[in-house]
């Protein structure tokens, strides 16, 4: 009985560790620097989604790295089609309220792919939390 008990636990780990095998990845992209990270992030985001496109992918952007978010980005003929596409494919682009804040930012400066959060570091330290791996490019 023993036996069969414990085969039926193992069973069931082994189950349980096969499905979190098969479990979407989730990944948080942090930029805070666009002219050195934006592109790169991009074409990162666009990879991996070509290789698993159930990734669910984040990008969190302050500082700097709000800048490639704006209308009026000095390479917004570059990376604006980029940034529609990704969206379209479920990319989520989130900019911090603070840099907002700390540099006198209107939230209809930025393009319509982009949503907002409070604070850029406490969202990807808090999705971390929920299991997306970090990528800084």
């Amino acid at each position: 009985m023993f036996k069969k008990l414990l085969a039926l636990v193992l069973g069931m780990a082994l189950m349980s560790a096969a499905g979190a095998a098969l479990a979407a990845d989730k990944v948080v992209y942090h930029v805070n620097d666009s002219a050195s990270q934006a592109l790169s992030a991009l074409r990162n985001m666009r990879n991996q989604l070509d290789t698993a496109p159930d990734t669910s992918i984040k990008l969190v952007a302050h500082a700097d790295g709000v800048d490639f978010l704006m209308t009026d980005y000095k390479d917004a003929a570059q990376v604006g089609p980029l940034i529609s596409a990704l969206a379209a494919r479920g990319v989520a682009f989130e900019v911090c309220e603070i840099t907002l804040k700390n540099r006198k930012l209107a939230k209809d400066a930025f393009v319509m792919e982009a949503d907002f959060t409070p604070s850029g570091v406490v969202r990807i330290t808090r999705l971390q939390q929920e299991g997306y791996s970090y990528i800084k490019p």
